[in-house]
């Protein structure tokens, strides 16, 4: 392999790795380890636990999938990417430019990464991480998106070029870890990537670790609108997952520190992040496995990794059974206190306090979804099949259990929902303004609101503001609406938007700063440039309603819509 004109020799395996088993994505029992940024190193001064090379990593089971990290910034020095790999390339500020003039002519020697020829076996994935913390990322156009996945297609997968920083060896894929800005574009970058992959003679993964429950506000629109394999984060992702998600099969993990100096927060011991994963796999078909941050931290922390690893693989790496919906049925117009249980729509759910609403997977919603289910009060049938087959055990030294238990698990999606009355409920209207709990009737469908909502069409939209409570019977008769009350959507105080700025596209907010923008006071939830409040429904910006001088023009004109009847 080349090492004087631009190459970084990469190689990673296992001994023995002629017999390894090939990576599966469908399993339950991955581990993801992210290596490439000496975590430890930012944290300690021990250079013994610093991250070591790439191969160190390999020599046992235990991690199935290693993102190296990072390319942080998709357009250096003569238009290339740059890459930063810490304590790897000691190249002066520590940033690896993929430049041909700059490369391993100024760097130490670094022992080989070691991506090696059985990596072909496929028995790990090596795949590139894109962004980080503190990335130079994104695209400007559709345009720029397909020409950068071309330029990391031939630098870096199956491609050619006369730059290839890790020569001959093809990496499996890629990783978005987009930490700020906006997802825009990057639906057109993943789509180009799996074109170019297409006819393929090798699998090419692409995988994602959102920053934030459902919906990532940097990774939200990419991950509707193209194919991904993973995703390194859980919470409300498995609704995404089973229903918005273009790839059905899609695996959720968890992500979580290797240890208590790897994060700001979030870290828990290994004995109950075993726990969590185990709850996961027996709760939910779209688990995957386990994500951590980083190799360094993990192995420093009396091999974090290996622990969670053995308590996948004790839990069963392969068949789902569906737990029955043991709740009762959720009831509409019943008042539940916090801590309920019930079952709804193929999950068990969660009251998180005084609940009244039908569950739906948002993430301010009034219940929590804690499992899928099958039977009991959402009619479902499953079947169990078991085989026989051998499985390994992860350890320090890999051993094999000749005879372990393997479950394949097919289950009957709950029943469509029976026809309703839609009787006396009105058909839904552009221009009237529902409140939270209104129904109405639209395309034969009875819809409730989520909130409050004007112009919203029911059904636009997996996480709208309407609940479809499914098809109306065939009897229904519809009514007009007629106005029964006028209680006023609360508005700021007289003189709340006086000195307020008005937005500003270039502006730079942080979390509670406030604007104005089309005649409405705004308010940052967290950090955002660029982002026009009210574009998006989880967008950056609150909407804390329409500013006032003390003299609305018409008061009535916020009203509170009812049918006739109730």
């Amino acid at each position: 392999m080349r090492s004087k004109s631009g190459i970084l020799p990469i190689f990673c395996g296992i001994a023995g790795a002629l017999v390894a088993k090939a990576y599966d994505n469908s399993r339950y029992d991955n581990v993801v380890v992210y290596w490439g940024q000496n975590s430890y190193g930012a944290t300690h001064t021990d250079k013994q636990n610093f991250q070591k090379p790439l191969s160190f990593y390999c020599e046992d089971d235990a991690i199935d999938v290693f993102p190296v990290a990072f390319v942080d910034v998709f357009f250096g020095p003569g238009g290339v990417p740059s890459m930063n790999l810490a304590n790897v390339c000691l190249l002066p500020p520590h940033i690896f430019v993929l430049h041909e003039a700059l490369l391993l002519s100024d760097m130490q020697s670094i022992g080989q990464l070691h991506i090696p020829w059985y990596q072909f076996a496929q028995s790990k994935l090596v795949t590139l991480s894109l962004g980080g913390a503190t990335g130079a990322v994104g695209f400007s156009s559709d345009d720029q998106a397909t020409a950068f996945a071309k330029q990391i297609w031939d630098m870096f997968l199956g491609g050619s070029s006369d730059m290839r920083p890790f020569g001959d060896a093809i990496l499996d894929g890629i990783d978005l870890d987009i930490e700020g800005g906006t997802s825009a574009h990057y639906a057109a970058f993943v789509n180009a990537i799996r074109i170019l992959a297409k006819g393929a003679s090798k699998k090419y993964y692409v995988t994602a670790a959102p920053q934030c429950v459902f919906p990532d506000a940097a990774l939200g629109e990419v991950l509707n609108n193209a194919i991904f394999d993973a995703n390194w984060n859980f919470g409300l992702w498995d609704g995404w997952a089973r229903t918005t998600s273009p790839n059905k099969d899609v695996k959720i993990f968890i992500g979580a520190p290797a240890s208590n100096t790897a994060a700001g927060s979030g870290y828990v011991d290994p004995d109950t992040l075993k726990t969590i994963a185990v709850q996961m796999r027996k709760s939910f078909p779209s688990f995957g496995g386990v994500m951590l941050w980083d190799a360094s931290q993990a192995y420093a922390n009396n091999r974090y990794d290996l622990a969670i690893k053995n308590s996948l693989v004790a839990a069963g790496g392969t068949g789902f059974t569906y737990p029955v919906c043991a709740a009762p049925a959720w009831t509409a117009g019943t008042a539940y206190q916090a801590g309920s249980k019930v079952s709804y729509g193929g999950y068990l759910w969660q009251a998180k306090w005084y609940a009244s609403s039908q569950p739906t997977n948002i993430p301010n919603g009034e219940w929590s979804a804690i499992s899928a289910c099958s039977g009991g009060d959402t009619p479902g049938d499953t079947t169990t099949t078991t085989t026989t087959g051998p499985t390994t055990t992860p350890t320090t030294t890999p051993t094999t259990t000749p005879t372990t238990t393997k479950t394949t698990t097919t289950t009957k999606p709950p029943s469509q929902p029976s026809p309703t009355s839609c009787e006396g409920v009105p058909a839904w209207s552009e221009t009237a303004i529902y409140n939270a709990n209104n129904q109405v009737v639209y395309n034969s469908h009875l819809w409730t609101a989520k909130w409050w909502t004007q112009g919203d069409k029911p059904g636009d939209g997996q996480w709208g503001p309407w609940t479809d409570n499914g098809p109306c019977d065939k009897q229904t008769t519809l009514t007009t609406t007629t106005v029964t009350s006028t209680s006023k959507i609360p508005a700021p105080t007289a003189g709340a938007c006086s000195g307020v700025a008005d937005w500003s596209e270039s502006a730079t907010y942080t979390q509670g700063m406030k604007v104005v923008y089309k005649q409405h006071l705004w308010t940052a939830q967290w950090w955002t440039q660029g982002d026009t409040p009210g574009v998006e429904q989880w967008g950056p910006w609150k909407d804390e309603g329409a500013c006032s001088t003390g003299n609305l023009d018409n008061p009535e004109r916020f009203l509170r819509i009812q049918p006739v009847g109730w």
